[in-house]
């Protein structure tokens, strides 16, 4: 449920039914209104932490990063497809942040 103000009044408001709920004025005050994420199918991954995931290792010199060219980068692996594929090996850069991805 969303908070709606609907004659003047804030309520709570189903967006998938219409059902709508009185709330008292101090409840009210505290509500925020959270923004819809949407995302395409484009959007395959979305990264939510900063710094490497736990686990993961420094490499030096032997992986260079794409975007900037330094050659420090965390490493880790994960199964991201079938368990009867490869596992997918992920870097992310020390220096500028970017992340990719090498399938086997």
């Amino acid at each position: 449920m969303v908070p709606r103000r609907i004659k003047g009044k804030t309520v709570l408001y189903c967006i998938k039914c219409g059902y709508t709920m009185d709330v008292n004025p101090e409840a009210a005050s505290k509500m925020v209104r959270r923004e819809k994420i949407t995302r395409s199918p484009r959007d395959k991954i979305i990264v939510v932490e900063e710094g490497p995931p736990p686990g993961a290792s420094v490499l030096k010199g032997s992986v260079r990063c794409p975007k900037c060219g330094f050659d420090e980068v965390y490493y880790w692996m994960m199964q991201t497809r079938a368990a009867d594929e490869p596992m997918t090996r992920f870097y992310r850069c020390k220096r500028c942040g970017y992340t990719w991805r090498e399938y086997d």
